[in-house]
């Protein structure tokens, strides 16, 4: 066993440098689906839930968040759960986009009137946040453990 002098920054740091950081992504990955779960939650709640579609990002949120959290602790999870729930909040969160881009095109007068649709509209770029989160998830289950 080889014991380390460097301290716990510089341990990141070099972690990180040799893409040995598959533990700390996955916790990442946890805590911001955590807080995009969250928010999503308020959001679509204030949209009275008015499509099905909405209910979709809510119901991911705690897969993944199990999933990271289990990835922190075992390599198994980060291989295995963790890539099939993060390519799933990715996929809704691209799929969210269609949606939002799709709600601001149906207010009155659309694209047309884009400086006022898109800031009334829905956030065009929240869904975006989700992809975000989901890549996260699948970046940090194909990395490589930290020693």
């Amino acid at each position: 066993m080889k014991f380390s002098r460097r301290n716990p920054a510089e341990q990141l740091l070099h972690d990180v440098a040799h893409g040995r950081f598959e533990r700390a992504l996955s916790g990442l990955t946890a805590v911001s689906a955590v807080v995009t779960g969250a928010e999503v939650y308020l959001e679509h709640y204030k949209g009275s839930f008015g499509n099905r579609w909405m209910w979709s990002p809510v119901l991911l949120t705690p897969p993944l968040v199990v999933a990271g959290i289990g990835g922190v602790f075992s390599q198994r999870w980060a291989r295995t759960a963790l890539p099939v729930t993060a390519g799933l909040y990715a996929a809704n969160g691209l799929l969210g986009e269609y949606f939002h881009a799709r709600g601001v095109a149906r207010k009155p007068g659309g694209w047309r009137l884009w400086s006022y649709n898109l800031p009334m509209g829905p956030p065009i770029s929240a869904p975006g946040l989700m992809a975000m989160v989901g890549g996260m998830g699948l970046l940090a289950s194909v990395l490589r453990r930290e020693r």
